[in-house]
């Protein structure tokens, strides 16, 4: 159940260790095959699945851990709305095999929640109803079952009864009052929704709920191919602009619905605008950036799935390389001991615990798109932006990111950190062994600062210099020449007194590799 957005944002920005952590030892990277999507599949189920249940486990250890205790028995089993994105990770393997495993798994894994949740509407979130909805009606699709499209239509119905005019429309995000606010997660999974109940009913009136639906989100949450988060507040409300992958990616899927609904070209543009806000602006050289764990490390998920179906849509070849990329990215970056993929693509998966959620964004990864049999490892663009890097903070503090000041590429900048401990983690994968040259943009408006710069744990330079730029809009390179491994890499940039490091320094990107 989606809990805390705050907590969500930290979670993006702030990174002290890792639930599946510790130090992994760069393999060999493995094509990505139709084996590999079975074998990635076959993993995910095998770790995570209770079949006597018929019901998914948080956690690969199958405990209960506090920072995500919510679902049934206490944890152990998922939450609402992670069992529907699991539930989809199952639809995904079915759609590519047709594999009748996985067509038994999708009406058992109803029943099996359902035996959990007897009452889906104790439930007082919105959006994790409406994750079910969707679902239900991609059930139907797929297998022709009345019980899901009757689910989604009664479940669609009672969602948007919270609809009115408050911020000027939307569906607010809780029933019962608490925690107002009219946010994406709520609203764009409805316009899907809405549409697929439209094309299976015949209703006309669907239709124009998912058009006014989706006015609503161009109205408050839209604007310059840039998505807000929520409106919240009295009066008009205020908007709360966070970046969340999968906002995009519930955005697109509505606003790719609504094109195929009606052929407005307008609404075509809209998902391409949001496929290419996140492809530009929420990758580490071409791969989502790690968005946290619990929720967040299934957002990624949720874009690459509508991705999926606008690049199916439209035949983009951009978008099916970008896929297809990311998938043996994912792949390549499993755990050894049990083929589990975690939440951060650009990095081996680490030996602690891994969270369902996560796990199945790797496998829902590769069962979405043709294997293309590339054998090596994924370099990328070579571009880094630091504000999509791990950034480790000390003390809680001491390290953020900004977009105040002029001049930067991508969505923003690192700023301010001078404080021990704090530092910025890029993780830097390669086709082949090779020297390279690294340039770090940078703006020292306050004088001289310094850094250490490490690679694969060793410090390479303990005090690098950054001459004092004009002011914090005027920023500059420093270059050095760094060894890298074929495959998995760690450029650290950070900051220890004890090495003479010194001042406050902006850090946008690392580049050239």
């Amino acid at each position: 159940m989606m809990k805390s957005w705050g907590k969500w944002a930290l979670a993006a920005l702030l990174v002290t260790g890792s639930i599946a952590g510790g130090t992994a030892v760069p393999k060999q990277a493995a094509a990505f095959t139709s084996a590999n999507a079975d074998a990635a599949m076959n993993a995910f189920v095998n770790v995570f699945y209770d079949a006597s249940a018929k019901y998914f486990y948080t956690n690969s250890d199958h405990q209960i851990h506090t920072e995500h205790a919510y679902g049934p028995d206490g944890g152990r089993y998922t939450d609402f709305w992670w069992e529907a994105q699991l539930w989809e990770t199952v639809m995904d393997a079915y759609e590519r095999t047709h594999s009748s495993t996985y067509r038994s798994m999708i009406d058992d894994i109803y029943t099996g929640f359902n035996a959990k949740f007897t009452d889906m509407m104790s439930n007082d979130f919105n959006d994790d109803l409406g994750w079910w909805a969707l679902a239900c009606m991609r059930a139907y699709e797929l297998t022709g079952t009345d019980e899901y499209r009757n689910r989604a239509s009664f479940l669609f119905d009672q969602i948007y009864s919270f609809y009115d005019g408050t911020y000027g429309g939307g569906i607010w995000w809780k029933r019962d009052g608490t925690s107002p606010q009219k946010n994406m997660a709520t609203n764009a999974p409805m316009v899907m929704t809405a549409v697929k109940l439209k094309n299976a009913t015949g209703n006309a009136a669907y239709l124009t709920k998912a058009q006014n639906i989706y006015g609503w989100i161009q109205s408050r949450l839209a604007g310059n191919g840039k998505l807000a988060d929520h409106v919240e507040g009295s009066g008009n409300g205020s908007v709360v602009d966070w970046d969340f992958s999968y906002n995009y990616g519930t955005y697109l899927g509505a606003a790719l619905a609504l094109y195929q609904a009606t052929g407005t070209a307008s609404y075509l543009t809209d998902a391409n605008n949001a496929a290419s806000y996140v492809i530009n602006n929420m990758t580490i050289s071409n791969t989502p950036m790690y968005e946290g764990e619990n929720d967040g490390a299934g957002f990624k998920m949720i874009f690459m799935r509508n991705l999926n179906q606008l690049r199916q849509a439209t035949g983009n070849a951009s978008y099916l390389n970008f896929l297809q990329q990311n998938a043996t990215q994912a792949y390549n970056h499993r755990r050894a001991s049990d083929q589990i993929i975690g939440s951060d693509w650009t990095g081996p998966t680490g030996a602690g615990y891994v969270q369902s959620l996560a796990a199945a964004a790797g496998a829902s990864a590769l069962q979405l798109v043709p294997a293309d049999g590339y054998t090596g490892n994924i370099a990328g663009n070579g571009n880094y932006e630091a504000e999509n890097a791990l950034l480790v903070k000390a003390g809680g503090g001491g390290i953020l990111t900004e977009s105040s000041t002029a001049g930067f590429s991508g969505r923003g900048y690192v700023a301010g950190w001078n404080t021990n401990g704090t530092a910025v983690k890029f993780n830097v994968n390669q086709n082949s062994a090779s020297t390279r040259t690294v340039t770090i943009r940078y703006a020292a408006g306050a004088g001289n600062a310094s850094r250490y710069v490490s690679v694969n744990g060793t410090v390479v330079q303990s005090n690098l210099s950054f001459a004092q730029t004009s002011g914090w809009g005027d920023w500059k390179t420093v270059t050095l020449s760094v060894n890298l491994q074929a495959g998995y890499n760690q450029i650290v940039i950070g900051y220890d007194a004890s090495k003479g490091n010194t001042n406050y320094l902006n850090l946008d990107k690392i580049y050239g590799l």
